[in-house]
């Protein structure tokens, strides 16, 4: 068995009560013992990471989280409480955990100095930003390549902590491709191609020409870009529709991004993801509790592949990535 470092394991708290927001992710009768995985971090979690060898989790608060309360004020209290609590439970056990911070970006001034505390004086490891964020009203939304963001960007690459980019639905208000099929919501479709957008709009940006160390992490084996970045980089070469960058995506993508296996156990679309981005830049990852360690770790563990890039992918990229 590898031994292996996770990086996008979610929690919750109750004080604030934001684990309520998974509550929609599960039939009624599974919610209560995934409710109660989300809350524990010190007991079934650790045996269950033991059995699965993972040595160390990078928690993450769950999703929509923070970027869902419009309340600018309520976003940055909110922030500030689940850093300190989760900063608190790291401290009980640094050899086994670390987490990334989340940011209040419907503020961007307060997003960038939470950013700067959480890095600097509570140890985080950087942050998890679940999409785009509510801001003012429910109905108005802001991305990652809005230029309001541009000074915590710079920050972010003074800093030189990675931003993991982590899905979450979109409206229904601005997805009438949806409507009738709920079944599309969520981590069945609608958090890839959301993310995937996303994604690319920060590349078409020109954030990572103006910031070329800026590393951002994107789970569930990079939400179809691998699969697709040819295509959009072929067309877009024959008609770039105003889009002004230095390089091409499958650049930005080899080399300001990282995927991570969260979710997504499956070993030719692995393959694949080594073949357009690299073995340096692929991450184990489990996405617990919404998906079972066990399964994630089994599949892990009898991928043939050779174990240079065996161990670069299970515990050697992050080591790098975190300084561990």
């Amino acid at each position: 068995m590898l031994s292996k470092i996770a990086l996008e394991e979610h929690f919750g708290a109750v004080d604030p009560n934001i684990v309520e927001q998974s509550a929609t992710h599960f039939t009624p009768d599974a919610w209560p013992a995934h409710r109660a995985r989300l809350l524990d971090l010190h007991e079934e979690r650790l045996q269950t990471m033991d059995q699965c060898g993972i040595e160390k989790a990078v928690l993450s608060l769950l999703s929509p989280g923070i970027q869902s309360l419009h309340n600018p004020a309520q976003a940055i209290d909110w922030a500030a409480r689940l850093n300190d609590y989760v900063a608190t439970q790291v401290a009980q056990r640094p050899d086994r955990f670390a987490s990334f911070a989340a940011l209040p970006m419907q503020d961007p001034e307060a997003a960038t100095a939470e950013l700067r505390r959480t890095v600097v004086e509570l140890g985080l490891v950087g942050a998890l930003i679940n999409g785009f964020s509510q801001v003012g009203d429910e109905q108005t939304v802001v991305y990652l390549d809005d230029p309001r963001y541009d000074v915590f960007w710079a920050t972010v690459a003074e800093l030189g902590v990675p931003i993991y980019l982590h899905p979450r639905d979109p409206l229904e208000s601005t997805s009438p491709q949806y409507s009738g099929h709920p079944w599309l919501y969520g981590s069945a479709w609608a958090f890839s191609v959301e993310t995937a957008t996303h994604a690319l709009r920060l590349m078409g940006s020109g954030v990572f020409d103006r910031h070329p160390g800026i590393q951002i992490i994107l789970g569930h084996l990079g939400e179809l870009l691998p699969f697709n970045i040819w295509r959009t980089d072929h067309r877009l070469a024959v008609a770039p529709r105003g889009l002004n960058v230095q390089h091409t995506f499958g650049h930005y993508l080899r080399n300001n991004f990282y995927v991570t296996t969260s979710g997504n156990f499956r070993t030719p679309a692995l393959l694949n993801a080594i073949q357009e981005v690299g073995s340096d830049r692929i991450l184990f990852s489990a996405d617990y509790p919404f998906e079972d360690m066990r399964e994630a770790a089994t599949w892990f563990d009898a991928v043939e592949l050779n174990e240079t890039d065996l161990v670069k992918i299970a515990n050697g990229n992050a080591r790098k990535l975190f300084h561990i």
